[in-house]
């Protein structure tokens, strides 16, 4: 059971970190061969297909010309239900 709980809280972790370098990626303009990049392309090919159902269920918040995707909180929140119920 420590273990499953471990692995949900390192994917919080892991969402976090996501989010964080999705900014740093999209504002830094760095290159495909940077560390950073090829770290969150990475975090994507694992955090993607987790958030694809969610995306299709709940549609980005519009602000004029941009969006903002709630998908990532969705998914915390309901991993850390998911922990206080398991843990």
């Amino acid at each position: 059971m420590q273990i499953i709980c471990f692995v949900l809280r390192m994917g919080v972790l892991a969402i976090f970190v996501w989010i964080i370098l999705s900014y740093v990626v999209a504002l830094g303009r760095l290159p495909w061969g940077h560390p950073v990049r090829r770290l969150y392309d990475g975090l994507s090919r694992g955090i993607d297909p987790i958030l694809r159902p969610i995306r299709s269920v709940l549609p980005p918040v519009r602000f004029g010309n941009t969006a903002l995707d709630l998908s990532p909180l969705v998914l915390v929140i309901g991993v850390t239900i998911l922990l206080n119920v398991i843990c």
